[in-house]
């Protein structure tokens, strides 16, 4: 069966995270975006590791779904357009920060578990480590070579993805913390890394540049800190629905069972460009270089992005692919798209209004992106946003990238293209009045 799959989100006992990031509006959301298959987030912390106990019931193997009593909750809010199964796979993200070859490190890597004895048992083991309740993202003073065999010893089922491993601060391969090859940080377990995590400001095709990369698979998702952003990037598998599946679809990297992901545009995320955010300095990778890593501004050293990190690493030429890849598609949220048709925020009323009217007429938000036609788009969507979408999918948008925490600003028209399409389709009304007339 086909399904998306989003394994890296968080909890509300995460730091800058919304309050209601919990498993009932995981649930709901999940259905609303057309995500089958999401992270629980965070298990390592004990009163989220409480609630996954109580609330979620086996499903398939290896996989949890929500107990009947506590998806009722927010059943109502799901149109029916929208109903579908979602199941929960135990995940927990640990930023390990620790001395390595006289440098300090920051790494995040996200762990996975098939039953709750072995999360468990792993919590247990990293309590005596560090203090797991202060976040739901633990800080451990641990080596990420070291953690691995800590996962690998609580259960050979469990695994270890690195996460976005291109962010400046806290990735293996960041600017800031990282090492220069995934071998330099887990050394004789690398062959124990399967896949990686590619992160919003990077996309595969960046990441095919650097041929240490070939053999993992690529893996996309969101990071999501509220319910809304879910989704935001995800994967495609075609398996049947269980843990082990997947794992072995992401170990294999079977283009057949592990299909590719479903992206932002790398531009858009926080740090795809390089910068000086206080300054409002936004540089490519040559402007810094001409620069001499130095803002433009006030002179201090800017924070290096994703794009010349990879061009730093890379060994190809942009556009050459190694020998086994997989297939991507760069999406906007529906959000973003409709804030951009109605030219106000995308947390607006306005927004909120429409983005449920196309659910329930058009089904979860994934179809409207992917595969809905434009037509019916025309007939339910409000003006521009089939154009909008039109756009979207033959990547005609503008972006300002991403840098320094800033993520990157989309557009999909200039004023003057707005203007014309809107003047186009009051011309078109008119007249088909008149024929109907």
């Amino acid at each position: 069966m086909e399904f998306i799959a989003d394994l890296h989100i968080h909890s509300y006992l995460s730091r800058a995270t919304a309050k209601n990031l919990n498993l009932e509006n995981l649930n709901l959301w999940a259905q609303l975006k057309g995500i089958t298959a999401i992270g629980t987030g965070d298990f390592t912390h004990p009163q989220w590791f409480s609630e996954l106990s109580q609330k979620l019931e086996p499903a398939e193997d290896g996989l949890f779904s929500l107990r009947p009593e506590h998806a009722a909750q927010t059943a109502e809010m799901v149109p029916t357009s929208c109903r579908g199964p979602v199941r929960f796979i135990l995940s927990g993200e640990i930023s390990s920060i620790y001395k390595k070859d006289g440098k300090t490190r920051k790494v995040h890597n996200v762990v996975f578990a098939p039953r709750l004895e072995v999360a468990e048992e792993l919590n247990r083991k990293l309590d005596r480590i560090g203090n797991i309740a202060s976040d739901g993202r633990p800080i451990l003073g641990l080596d990420c070579k070291r953690l691995l065999e800590i996962v690998l010893e609580t259960s050979e089922d469990a695994f270890l993805i690195p996460a976005h491993i291109w962010t400046p601060w806290f990735s293996v391969l960041g600017s800031k913390s990282g090492f220069d090859s995934i071998e330099e940080c887990f050394e004789d377990l690398t062959p124990q890394i399967f896949a990686a995590e590619t992160g919003l400001s990077s996309d595969p095709a960046m990441n095919w540049r650097v041929s240490s990369l070939d053999g993992l698979t690529l893996v996309s998702n969101s990071d999501a800190h509220s319910p809304g952003n879910l989704g935001r990037e995800s994967n495609l598998f075609d398996t049947e629905l269980s843990y082990f599946a997947m794992r072995d679809a992401l170990r294999s990297g079977d283009p057949k069972r592990f299909l590719g992901t479903l992206e932002y545009f790398a531009e858009e995320g926080k740090y795809h460009f390089d910068g000086h955010r206080k300054c409002g300095a936004r540089l490519s990778p040559l402007e810094t270089t001409e620069n001499k890593g130095r803002c433009p501004v006030c002179g201090k050293p800017v924070t290096i992005g994703v794009l010349y990190r990879v061009e730093e690493l890379a060994d190809r030429k942009a556009g050459e692919k190694p020998k086994t890849s997989h297939p991507y598609t760069s999406l906007l949220p529906l959000t973003d798209i409709l804030s951009e048709v109605f030219q106000v925020g995308p947390k607006s009323k306005k927004v909120a209004e429409a983005y449920r009217v196309l659910i329930e007429r058009l089904g979860p938000e994934f179809e409207i992106l992917r595969r809905v036609p434009l037509d019916a788009l025309e007939q339910y969507g409000p003006p521009l946003l089939a154009e909008a979408i039109k756009r979207m999918r033959s990547k005609q948008v503008h972006i300002a990238p991403g840098y320094d925490g800033e993520f990157g600003i989309v557009s999909l028209f200039d004023e003057e293209e707005r203007s014309h399409l809107l003047g186009q389709k009051r011309l078109f009304t008119v007249a088909s009045k008149r024929r109907k007339g």
